[in-house]
């Protein structure tokens, strides 16, 4: 690895903060309902990949729709690290272990 490239793990804080900083006014600028179209149709291309598509296609369409998710948190305001966290950082949110226990017939 050269002094250029970086490390290729790529936290959910730099991965935020790199999104935002290659697309942040554009993606202020399209607003919430136009990126939400973007992350719904990168969603239906995902489907098609995970039904037909190479492993590669697979990973792509999955960056894809990781990417256009974290467009539009950074686009309101949403510290998606601190999400994720608040949300699933002790446990299962339905029954609070760390492997669910939840029943099959509720969310999660």
């Amino acid at each position: 690895m050269n002094s250029e490239q970086k490390d290729p793990a790529l936290s959910i804080p730099d991965f935020q903060a790199l999104i935002r900083a290659m697309y942040g006014e554009k993606d202020v600028e399209r607003g919430v309902a136009g990126t939400f179209m973007w992350l719904i149709e990168e969603v239906g291309e995902l489907a098609t990949a995970l039904r037909s598509g190479t492993k590669e296609e697979q990973e792509g369409e999955f960056a894809d729709v990781l990417a256009w998710l974290t467009t539009i948190a950074n686009v309101v305001g949403v510290d998606l690290n601190k999400a994720l966290i608040d949300k699933y950082g002790a446990g299962c949110p339905g029954c609070g272990k760390l492997v669910c226990e939840c029943p099959d017939s509720e969310k999660p």
